[in-house]
Order: structure tokens, then C-alpha cells, then sequence
């Protein structure tokens, strides 16, 4: 049986639909970016937990820790983290670790506990 009479959308229901789209995005967009950024954030921290591991064991063939990450053979850093080794010796080392798309910067000092600790992005 064919019905009489328009089909579809009307021009005031797309309106609507656009609208309540555009609402939710407003919201979203904001909370994506900071999702991003805990994620930059966490892998800045799993990298220096990498380095501590490739660290012990360079000292347990060379007895001191390696003074750049270059040195370390068995480990890589993620893309876009920026790890340095700031200091390191015979008995402790210290390292940096920082992602530009994140809130915060973290260290390794591996005479300290807890070994780990952040400061925010200034």
C-alpha cells in the first residue's frame, strides 16, 4: 500500500539533531584532550621504569650506570618522549622524563623512595 503525503525529515527535526550533536561535542572535545594528556603522562612514566630496568642491568656488566641513553642497548624510548639521564655513577643514577603533549614532568632517582615522582609542566 503507497502512502500520500511527504516522507523524511523535516527541515526543524535536522535542526535539532545537528544541535544536540554540536552540544555533545562541546563536551567531549574538552575531555579527549585531557585524555590525551594522562596517556602522554603515563607513558612518560613507563619509559622511566624501562630505563631503570635497562639501567640495573648495564650496571650489573659494567658496575656504574650509563650516563646516556644512547648507551643503553636493550632499551628505546617512545616516540615523542624526551628522556634524559642527568646525572648517574657507580651507585645511583637520575633520569627525566617529559612528553610535550603532557600535564606533567616526571624523575627517577633511584637513591630515592619512592624512586619515582612528577612536577608539573611550568
Amino acid at each position: 500500500m503507497k502512502r500520500h503525503g511527504s516522507s523524511g525529515f523535516s527541515l526543524f527535526e535536522l535542526l535539532v539533531v545537528i544541535a544536540i550533536i554540536g552540544v555533545l561535542a562541546a563536551a567531549a572535545i574538552p575531555r579527549f584532550a585531557d585524555f590525551r594528556a594522562a596517556a602522554y603522562d603515563s607513558r612518560s612514566q613507563q619509559d622511566l621504569r624501562n630505563l631503570a630496568s635497562a639501567q640495573e642491568l648495564y650496571r650489573a656488566s659494567n658496575e656504574t650506570y650509563a650516563t646516556d641513553v644512547a648507551t643503553l642497548a636493550s632499551f628505546t624510548p617512545s616516540e615523542g618522549v624526551e628522556l634524559t639521564i642527568d646525572s648517574a655513577d657507580q651507585t645511583a643514577f637520575h633520569a627525566t622524563a617529559e612528553h610535550p603533549g603532557g600535564h606533567n614532568v616526571y624523575q627517577w632517582d633511584s637513591a630515592a623512595q619512592p624512586a619515582l615522582s612528577s612536577t608539573p609542566r611550568g
